[in-house]
């Protein structure tokens, strides 16, 4: 067997992109970010970047979300920050044309956070912001501010898409709707968070039932707020339950 020669492999590199929802006046927005280099300067974008060679990839994608967002990850084994974020690893995509400077393959990331302020901007990024997901899916015509909204770069419609519906199945039969949820939360609130993730609007009294008829899903904080106005709502926080049972489905539309 002849010995291993790594430059008889054509190169290529690794990066990773982030899809990065949360629920922002009663909508479910992603973070988008401007290019500031080539290629597609001046289109919006994922954030994300290359990996480093002494890094994996949750450290990666973990790395990139703070450096062009000032976003942290929730780390389970410790307190949560008060902006931290949901990250979970979503697909591999590694079209050969999909990066017109060399063969690029990404692993895109999924994370999930509380309404949040409008984030920095970092790295090669020269703007920052959260954008509804379906006007960013929608997007068909190329230009810059005060011109028809730009595709966004690279394939990140299509990562976009799929973080999207990643997140509209997984609440259905898992808790991770808290993730978009503040530590303590009404039902009211988590109905919201449904509501925008699904795009439906949903009976309160029978997502009340619901929600706190699945065993596991919520419990009670132990005191009330008005900042919904009206009466005095519960406060839930997430319970241990990481899988729904029964799950909630979500309604035709």
């Amino acid at each position: 067997m002849s010995p291993y020669d790594p430059s008889a492999f054509p190169p290529f590199a690794v990066t990773v992109d982030l899809v990065v929802l949360t629920v922002r006046r009663h909508a479910l927005c992603a973070l988008v970010v401007r290019r500031g280099e080539p290629p597609f300067q001046g289109r919006w974008a994922l954030p994300g970047g290359f990996v480093r060679a002494d890094e994996d990839l949750a450290a990666a994608a973990a790395r990139e979300l703070v450096e062009e967002t000032g976003l942290c990850v929730h780390d389970p084994g410790s307190p949560e920050p008060d902006n931290g974020a949901h990250l979970e690893q979503l697909a591999t995509y590694g079209d050969p044309k999909r990066d017109p400077r060399m063969r690029v393959v990404s692993v895109a990331h999924l994370a999930l956070s509380p309404d949040l302020p409008s984030p920095r901007a970092g790295g090669d990024a020269n703007s920052a912001r959260w954008a509804p997901v379906e006007s960013l899916l929608n997007q068909e015509h190329g230009g810059r501010e005060g011109e028809p909204p730009a595709p966004l770069a690279f394939d990140h419609a299509q990562i976009l898409a799929d973080g999207v519906e990643r997140a509209r199945s997984k609440i259905e039969y898992s808790s991770l709707a808290t993730a978009f949820c503040p530590p303590e939360f009404t039902v009211g609130e988590l109905r919201r968070v449904y509501e925008a993730v699904w795009g439906v609007a949903l009976d309160p009294r029978n997502f009340h039932r619901k929600v706190t008829g699945t065993p596991g899903f919520l419990v009670p904080a132990g005191g009330t707020t008005t900042r919904q106005g009206g009466r005095p709502a519960q406060l839930f926080r997430a319970g241990g339950a990481t899988l729904l049972n029964p799950p909630m489905l979500r309604p035709e539309v």
